[in-house]
Formats: structure tokens, sequence, C-alpha cells
């Protein structure tokens, strides 16, 4: 056994447990039913596990009055993050992921977030919470994705806001200026001018219809009638007429053999940011099917001081993928979209206690490993291979928490206690910053 990971661990539960100002104890039972209890396939199964040493009750009871330092949490999961070596950049990844709630109306602040797998000719939106993920991903694509901040991004708020206030909170406890990555919706111009300021590099997603400005032509010394030019000439992704020759450019085969090409221009600019210069790449694999899901040409965006260089472009971009495998383990495995709580405050903090046992997963990848007899060992574990393990390693780490109180039976509420229904909410209508086209007259 890894002695260091031993104590890593022991340290992080200690750390954590006095992160949870009220109900922490409940809240840290929770937290090890489901690090341990794969069996169970709801909130109420997990009051079963041994781990959790309450009654059932006590559930929603913490999660109703807890009260978790959540800026203490996120120093928390800075501190014992698997960071690289100092050689090496920092790579973050950010994304949004939705909890779909359609049927909660006494559920507060929902909004119509997108959904996937609907019947053919609806529209993509289901009512629900909308929550911003900001993670550590690993070397190589897999769902071993740390968690540094998962916040919920409110009916007032968008999801570019909150990200960016994720990072701002962020940059100050990270030892380096890290690289971050993130896809199409993060590769525009209001998602750039809210983290123009902040201290970190940008790969992000392009989309192929984006359209790009370079630098304004200087001032004539006698200008004539008119403001003068803020844009120059068009770059237009899909229009080669527009591209001048790259200022840098790389071509050579990948892994597997097949030939791909990243082209690079400078001193671009978007109309609606042009104070934010931004590099355009373009990443052409020539043996792609050029469907959806595996474009021929890509596009992405960089900002920053550091432009990786163009032959690590692609295989850079791919660890962002990680957060989608990681998101299908907090929701299939981890029961992040199964819990039914009321208030978003109470499913933030189930978000928190989330976050928390997949953090724990990713520090014991080492430590604790079961295999099934049918699955290869010569593949690279997995969450849920690790969670079978950990009953064993939580019985000698032991618990943080105290032990439960016997309180007695209650004597239940007194006779003619009115019992009022609660209160409904109507999904909230997020406002667009686009303005209203002006009505034509004829």
């Amino acid at each position: 056994m890894d002695s260091n990971t031993f104590v890593t661990l022991t340290d992080f539960r200690h750390q954590l447990y006095a992160c949870f100002f009220r109900a922490g104890d409940a809240l840290m039972n929770t937290a090890d039913a489901l690090l341990t209890d794969s069996t169970a396939k709801s909130f109420v199964q997990l009051s079963l596990s041994p781990c959790f040493e309450r009654r059932w009750p006590s559930l929603y009871k913490a999660f109703q009055n807890a009260v978790i330092d959540r800026a203490g949490l996120m120093e928390l999961f800075v501190r014992f993050a698997p960071l690289p070596s100092e050689e090496q950049r920092v790579v973050l990844g950010v994304d949004a992921s939705s909890i779909p709630r359609p049927l909660s109306g006494t559920a507060r602040d929902r909004t119509y977030v997108h959904a996937s797998n609907l019947p053919e000719g609806s529209k993509p939106v289901v009512a629900g919470w909308q929550f911003s993920t900001l993670v550590v991903l690993p070397d190589t694509p897999s769902s071993f994705t740390y968690v540094l901040d998962n916040q919920r991004i409110p009916s007032a708020s968008t999801q570019a806001q909150v990200a960016a206030e994720q990072i701002e909170a962020l940059l100050p406890l990270l030892p380096a200026r890290p690289l971050l990555l993130g896809d199409g919706y993060y590769g525009s111009a209001t998602f750039l001018r809210l983290t123009q300021d902040l201290g970190c590099d940008k790969l992000l997603r392009l989309a192929k219809n984006r359209a790009l400005y370079r630098p304004a032509p200087p001032r004539p010394e006698k200008p004539g009638p008119g403001a003068p030019k803020k844009d120059g000439a068009l770059f237009k992704c899909q229009d080669e007429t527009t591209h001048d020759p790259p200022d840098a450019c790389f071509e050579a085969q990948d892994a597997k053999g097949q030939s791909i090409r990243v082209a690079c221009w400078h001193n671009l600019h978007f109309k609606e940011a042009r104070q934010v210069s931004v590099s355009a790449l373009r990443v052409t694999r020539l043996s792609a099917k050029d469907t959806k899901r595996d474009p021929r040409v890509s596009w992405f965006v960089f900002v920053g001081q550091q432009l990786p260089p163009l032959e690590q472009v692609p295989v850079l971009y791919a660890r962002r993928y990680s957060l989608e495998h990681g998101y299908r383990v907090d929701k299939q495995d981890l029961l992040w979209e199964q819990v039914r709580l009321r208030s978003p405050e109470a499913f933030q903090h189930w978000t928190d206690i989330v976050a928390c046992v997949k953090n724990q997963l990713c520090l014991s990848r080492n430590l604790a490993l079961a295999r099934q007899p049918w699955e290869r060992k010569d593949r690279c574990g997995t969450p849920s291979q690790v969670r079978r393990g950990m009953g064993g390693i939580l019985r000698q780490l032991g618990t943080p928490a105290r032990v439960s109180q016997v309180r007695g039976n209650s004597p239940g509420r007194q006779k003619g206690t009115f019992i009022p229904k609660a209160p409904r909410y109507k999904v909230v209508y997020k406002a667009t910053d686009k303005p209203k086209k002006k009505p034509q007259i004829v």
C-alpha cells in the first residue's frame, strides 16, 4: 500500500470535515456512503450504507440546513490537486452541465437548459438547473477529472459570467499561469471580454462560421470625412479567399499515421471585442469523415502569452473531452442528477459532496482498484473500479465525523397542526443580449 497516498487521503478528509460548518457529521457520513456504496441507486438508499450511522431523515435535514465554506473548499481542492511539475503547464477545463427538473414545480429558480436525446422535432430545452464546472484535466483523456469548483448558474447570470468568476477566484491559488480549454461556447467575444484581464491562457474552440478582423489600418495624415476605420480586413473561417498565408504552419502524421495540418494566424480580433488580440488556428485532418462528430477542419482561438507548439494543439485540445467522461461518472455512478432536493441551495450542497467524492476517487486511483474477473487488466483503472475498493480503505482511515447520539422517538406534530402546500415557482426566462430587430416599414 502506498503510504504517501494513504497519508494524503487522511489529511484531505480531515480538512474536508473542517469545511462543513453545520451538519458536518451527516454530510461526512453521506460522502462516505456515496464513496463506498456502489449499489445505491437513490438518495435515500445511501442511508442504508454501513458508513451512514444516522437515520434516513438526517439526509434531507442535513442538506437543507447545511453551511459549507465554499471558499475554503476551493482552497482545499487546489491544495491537494494533482498538479504537474514546474516544467509542465497546468491544464484546466471549463464546461457547463444541466440538471433537468421539468416536473419540479416547487424547485425555485429553474431556467430552460439544454437537453439531449429528445424526440425528433422537439426543442432541445427543458426546465432545470445548470452548473459550471472547473476541473484539472488529466494528461490522457479519461474520466479522472479533478474538480476545483462546481457552481450553479443562477437565472440572473450567464454561463460565461459564472465561469469568469470561478477563474478569477481560482487564479490566486495556483502556483503558475494555467492554460484553459473550452468548447465553442467559450470561443466567443463575450467570454473573452469577461476574462481579458485574468492571468490565464485560453485555447478555445471556434465555430466555423465566425468572422474575425485584422488590425485597423493607420489613420491618414489628412483624414477625410467620417470616422476612421475600427477594423481591418475581414478574416472569415469558411471563406479561404479572406485568408492570407498563415504566420506559422505545421504538417506531419499523428500517432495513428494519419496526415494532419495546423495553420495559425496572429493579430486578429472580434468586432465585439477589439481590445482582445487573438490567434486563429485551423486543424485539418485529411482522413476524417467530415461529419459533425468527425470534422475534417476544426477551428480554435488562442488568447494569452505562451502559444503551445502547433504540433501539440490537436492532442492538447483532446484532453478537454475528459470533461464529458467525468460528467458521465458524476451522473451515472455518483447519483448527481438523481437526487431530488427542493431548493437550489440544498442541491448546491449535494453538488459539493459529489465533487468531494470525485476528488477522493482521483486521489485514491493508485491506492484502491478492484477489477471484476471479466474486466481487462491491461487498461487503466476507472473511477468505478476505484470506488469498489474504497470500502476497505475507509475501514483503515476511519472518519472524522462524530458518533451519532440516540435521541429516541419523536413525539410528532401536535394535533391540529396545519401544513400548507409548498409554494410553486414558474420557470425563469433568461433575458437575451441580442438587440431586437426594428420592424420594417413597407
